[in-house]
């Protein structure tokens, strides 16, 4: 599944649960309630309809962090992307994490695993 932003730009594609982000670098995984969670084992939002990752702007309570899944192998990066759905308005709650939130999916080398710098 191809991964859209709200511009409809391609920003991810899943191979269930893991989420990839268009250079085939693992960043996140999808739950069976389609909810995603980054590297770090935190919610990060829910696949919308229309392919996009989404989430309220302000959240009460967050979803508990989650066990991170082994590491998948180096998958196939897409050869043809289709065209993006249509999309629908995002209400006045809701922000597009691909767009409002690129550094909540982050890779292995970046975000907390980041080595230090000696």
């Amino acid at each position: 599944m191809i991964i859209f932003t709200s511009r409809g730009d391609w920003g991810a594609f899943l191979i269930y649960p893991y989420l990839f982000n268009t250079g085939g670098e693992w960043i996140g995984w999808v739950t069976s309630q389609k909810e995603i969670f980054n590297l770090d084992g935190s919610y990060v939002g829910a696949i919308s309809p229309d392919q996009r990752i989404l989430r309220k702007k302000s959240l009460e309570t967050l979803p508990p962090k989650r066990k991170v899944p082994v590491p998948p192998s180096k998958p196939r990066i897409p050869a043809a992307i289709p065209l993006p759905p249509r999309m629908t308005e995002l209400s006045y709650d809701q922000l597009d994490v691909l767009e409002d939130m690129p550094d909540a999916l982050h890779t292995m080398d970046s975000g907390e695993f980041k080595p230090d710098a000696e």
